[in-house]
């Protein structure tokens, strides 16, 4: 078993997104002061070149793969050649990297997506690729499921202890709130609040209210990996979330209750519903040890309280 030691040097890939971030926190929160970073302007991770150059100058001991191009059901369908290039040469620049550096651990992380549309509830870790994804994600299901197989076959070939985790839906600080690009949460979030200051009659809520999300807080993914990186050095994958779904149409009443809107909800049925469902199960996470702290009601109401000072526009 590998451990992190205070003095380690870790590399965090995607610092800045709500993921990266938050395991920076975390790493900070336990004595970790050696960590790099790089913005995208001065890194290009899909560049091989600029990726290489950086690992042999830095020779990081650990890497938290967090970097990756993400977005909601429209922004997911609409820019599918850019999600499959973009998470695909990331990872494969930065896995490859670790290899030829000889990193001591990475850990890549991918998402719930790359399940089966239609896949057993709760899904497994065993479910992967035993049929059709969903379409309007499958670009960036591919792109992730090739990261696992990576990670799973630098091992097998060289020896590497690279490992992979798969979240479910996450929200939490420094959360993406565009309402064309995000996920739903934050989208919903957002909506409410806009129509709470505008005194607004209803919000549109995307879809017909039935699929049944699940929602892990970023900081108790944070936690997760933590554990991983310190605790596990097998060769299997984990799911990460927390066991426990919501259908929309419940998530968005208690998103109204929080914010305190008072108007109707109205569900648009013409815009899509994705999967209809994704639950993972967690029971292997919580057999070494892991299980989420924050109930979805909870961590809805600490968002909020950043949400409210955004300086979103009121139309």
């Amino acid at each position: 078993m590998i451990f992190m030691n205070k003095s380690d040097k870790i590399y965090i890939a995607g610092h800045r997104g709500m993921v990266g971030s938050s395991i920076v926190r975390k790493l900070k929160q336990e004595g970790y002061s050696n960590l790099v970073f790089r913005t995208s302007s001065e890194l290009d991770l899909r560049n091989q070149e600029e990726v290489n150059n950086f690992f042999a100058t830095e020779k990081p001991n650990y890497v938290f793969l967090a970097a990756a191009k993400v977005g909601g059901i429209q922004a997911n369908n609409v820019y599918r050649a850019d999600f499959l290039y973009d998470n695909l040469m990331i990872e494969a620049n930065i896995i490859h990297a670790s290899f030829v550096n000889k990193v001591d651990k990475l850990l890549f992380l991918g998402s719930s997506c790359i399940y089966p549309k239609m896949a057993p509830q709760p899904l497994k870790e065993e479910y992967l690729l035993t049929d059709t994804l969903e379409y309007t994600n499958e670009p960036y299901a591919i792109a992730k499921i090739a990261g696992i197989k990576m990670c799973e076959n630098y091992r097998k070939q060289y020896g590497c202890n690279f490992i992979s985790a798969m979240p479910t839906n996450l929200y939490g600080p420094n959360d993406n709130y565009d309402l064309d690009n995000s996920h739903v949460l934050p989208a919903l979030l957002r909506k409410f609040h806009v129509a709470k200051v505008n005194q607004s009659d209803s919000v549109e809520v995307w879809g017909s209210g039935s699929p049944k999300r699940e929602f892990l807080h970023v900081d108790d993914l944070a936690e997760a990996c933590y554990v991983l990186m310190q605790d596990y050095d097998g060769e299997e994958w984990f799911n990460i979330g927390t066991g426990e779904d919501i259908s929309i149409k419940d998530l968005a009443k208690t998103i109204k209750e929080v914010v305190g809107f008072e108007g109707e909800l109205r569900f648009d049925a013409t815009k899509p519903d994705g999967t209809p469902r994704k639950l993972m199960d967690v029971s292997k996470l919580h057999s070494i040890g892991w299980k989420h702290k924050i109930d979805l009601e909870e961590g809805i109401k600490s968002v909020y309280k950043e949400v409210k000072n955004m300086d979103f526009e009121l139309v």
